[in-house]
């Protein structure tokens, strides 16, 4: 699936006049770990304040089962004309929503706004808006507020063999990572067991996996490397390996669309927009030495003959030999299409 990019205008300013209230629908996720002990967006939708142009909000509230409910709900949130939706939990409820969408509403969809009540919620550390953000703030900041344009990583499996018609469906997200990059998510899903949630999961595991890597044997598990093919660009020409290890295996991979990451982090190397990718092909003590220096930006010029490569791609080919995270869960092997998605809006204050 590709998405033709389009340039949007910006939104003009609102003049005061009334005008109605949106159709706002939100998907609720109660078992997000911020949402087990709030109050249900559908009570809460009773207290709404009325529009600007003096309008009660029109407030729809869905609470999918599961996965498999959100082609349906979606598909019914756009036959009710939702102007606005809400996603309400963290970065795994983003990625089913926006997943579940693609087919929905294709490159055309309606304004969006995340009320982060997950253990990690990445993209609103990019977006900036509160992490108390209500449901009445956002319908006040659809009116009034800002937009902020991101596109994600539409990641659609190709076919080994046989029809691509027998290929899972397409999956959307902001945030990929596969080799150490899994181990270290294991190792965030511990942290949050011992409390640790958002930015500072991400670094507790940071500072424990570079830890491990340097100081690990050659038999510890975030030293070990991952089977990855990656062929940039519509030319598919393959990523530059350094020769360290084995050239058909990286140590570490990760690609993102966010403009700000947690903790400021600046992972790619000069790049600093669209689809942006950064590998380490083996977990060598000099280079893992280098990783605060990558982190704020600041990657010496030598850094590609030791065995770290940035690239900046619209598109790019994966093959993995083990599975992958998208925005904190684990996907199988295979091989992947993977490209920026459609252009997005999302509300914020």
């Amino acid at each position: 699936m590709t998405f033709a990019k389009q340039q949007f205008p910006p939104l003009p300013e609102w003049d005061g006049t009334p005008r109605p209230a949106p159709v706002v629908g939100v998907i609720y996720n109660r078992h997000s770990h911020h949402n087990l002990k709030r109050r249900h967006p559908a009570e809460a939708a009773a207290d709404l304040p009325v529009s600007a142009g003096g309008h009660p909000a029109d407030v729809i509230v869905a609470e999918p089962a599961g996965h498999g409910d959100l082609p349906a709900t979606l598909a019914d949130f756009k036959r009710r004309g939702v102007e606005l939706l809400v996603m309400n939990g963290g970065d795994g409820t983003v990625r089913d929503v926006l997943s579940s969408g693609l087919k929905v509403w294709g490159d055309d969809w309606p304004a969006l706004a995340v009320l982060p009540r997950g253990k990690t919620n990445a993209l609103n550390v990019d977006l900036g808006a509160p992490a108390d953000w209500t449901l009445a703030g956002v319908i006040a900041a659809f009116e009034q507020g800002r937009r902020v344009h991101r596109r994600g990583i539409v990641m659609t499996p190709l076919p080994a063999s046989g029809s691509a018609e027998d290929s899972p469906p397409p999956m959307m997200g902001f945030i990929l990572g596969a080799g150490a990059f899994k181990t270290g998510i294991k190792a965030g899903q511990d942290a949050h067991r011992l409390g640790a949630f958002n930015s500072l999961a991400v670094g507790v595991t940071a500072v424990w996996g570079v830890a491990q890597a340097l100081l690990g044997s050659t038999r510890n598990r975030w030293r070990r490397g991952t089977g990855m093919q990656l062929l940039l660009g519509p030319n598919r020409d393959p990523m530059p390996h350094s020769g360290f290890g084995d050239p058909a295996q990286r140590w570490i991979l990760i690609a993102s669309t966010l403009g700000r990451l947690p903790l400021g982090m600046k992972l790619f190397g000069p790049y600093r927009d669209g689809l942006r990718v950064t590998v380490m092909d083996k977990a060598r003590r000099r280079t893992l030495a280098m990783v605060p220096a990558i982190v704020v930006g600041n990657a010496p010029g030598w850094i590609g003959r030791s065995g770290v490569h940035f690239a900046r791609a619209d598109e790019f080919e994966l093959t993995l030999d083990d599975g992958f995270i998208l925005d904190g869960e684990i996907f199988p092997a295979g091989r992947y299409h993977v490209t920026e998605g459609p252009e997005l809006h999302f509300v914020v204050p």
